[in-house]
C-alpha cells in the first residue's frame, strides 16, 4: 500500500510525519466530509499523533502506522486539538497513549445535546472518565517542546499545539484554521463566532511569522511556509474517489480531487 502523503523533507527532519493529510473540502450532497490530518511525532522514545481521525480512517491508520513500523499501543501519548468526530473518535484505538485534550473543550462537549452536532457524544462521555485522559489548560506543555493554546471559534475549547523543535517550529492548528483560504482570508466556515475565530487566526499568524521557517499544519489541508509573507504549500495533494459506476465490481471510475487544487 502506498502512503496517501509523501512528507517533505522540512518536516521529516523535524521528525514529524503526515500519517494522513486533511482535505480542504465539503461534501456536496452527503453529508461531512471529515478528512482530516493525523500527525506522527517522535521524541526520544516517545511517539506521539495529533488527532485521531473519523471512523473511515481506522484502516487507513493502522496501515499507515504499519508501514512505520508501529503499532497503535506503542503511542504513548495522543494530542486532540478538539472534540469533533472527524479528530477525535478514533482514541479508543490508542486507549493506552496518554490522552490530551482541552479542559475548556471537554466540558463544553459534554454538554452539547445528542443527535445534533459533529461532537461524537458517547465517546468525549467515555473519554472524560477514561484513567489516561489528561484535560489541559491554555499554555500547557502537551509533549517535550510543544505547547497548548486556546483559540477558539471553530469550538470554545479549540487547541492549538506549538512545537519548537531545533531545526524550525511546527504549530498544529486543528481546525481553528482549517486550511489556506482561512488563513489567507481571516474567514471561516464553521464558527460560532466569526470575530473570535478571527482572533485566533491571527494569534496563530503571530506566531507564524515570529520565526523564519516555521510549517503550519491545519487540520484539512496541506502543510504550509510563509515565503514573502505568503503561504506556501509543502508536498503534494493526493486526495481521489474510486466509484462503481459500470456493470461489474472490477471497472472502476477514479475522481481525482485534486486535480483542479494548487497543490
Amino acid at each position: 500500500m502506498t502512503r496517501p502523503f509523501d512528507t517533505p523533507p522540512e518536516l521529516a527532519s523535524a521528525n514529524l510525519d503526515l500519517v494522513i493529510c486533511g482535505f480542504p473540502g465539503k461534501s456536496a450532497c452527503h453529508g461531512g466530509l471529515g478528512w482530516s490530518t493525523v500527525a506522527l511525532l517522535r521524541h526520544g522514545e516517545r511517539i506521539a499523533l495529533v488527532d485521531a481521525g473519523n471512523f473511515g480512517m481506522r484502516k487507513l491508520i493502522l496501515e499507515q502506522l504499519g508501514q512505520r513500523g508501529l503499532k497503535p499501543a506503542q503511542v504513548t501519548d495522543l494530542l486532540l486539538t478538539h472534540s469533533h468526530y472527524d479528530h477525535s473518535v478514533n482514541w479508543t484505538l490508542f486507549r493506552d497513549a496518554r490522552i490530551v485534550v482541552g479542559a475548556v473543550e471537554l466540558a463544553w462537549a459534554l454538554d452539547e445535546p445528542w443527535g445534533e452536532t459533529p461532537v461524537p457524544e458517547l465517546y468525549v462521555r467515555a473519554l472524560n472518565d477514561w484513567p489516561t485522559c489528561e484535560k489541559v489548560a491554555d499554555g500547557a506543555e502537551v509533549f517535550p517542546g510543544m505547547t497548548a493554546h486556546l483559540a477558539p471559534g471553530h469550538t470554545p475549547g479549540c487547541l492549538v499545539f506549538h512545537w519548537r523543535t531545533p531545526t524550525r517550529d511546527i504549530i498544529f492548528t486543528g481546525d481553528a484554521a482549517k486550511n489556506r483560504a482561512e488563513l489567507v482570508s481571516g474567514d471561516t466556515d464553521m464558527t460560532y463566532n466569526a470575530a473570535i475565530s478571527r482572533a485566533s487566526i491571527e494569534m496563530i499568524k503571530e506566531r507564524w511569522r515570529a520565526r523564519p521557517g516555521t510549517v503550519v499544519i491545519p487540520g484539512h489541508d496541506l502543510p504550509m511556509v510563509l515565503v514573502d509573507g505568503k503561504p506556501q504549500y509543502l508536498g503534494k495533494r493526493k486526495a481521489a474517489i474510486r466509484a462503481w459506476f459500470g456493470d461489474n465490481m472490477t471497472t472502476l471510475t477514479e475522481l481525482d480531487l485534486a486535480a483542479t487544487g494548487t497543490g
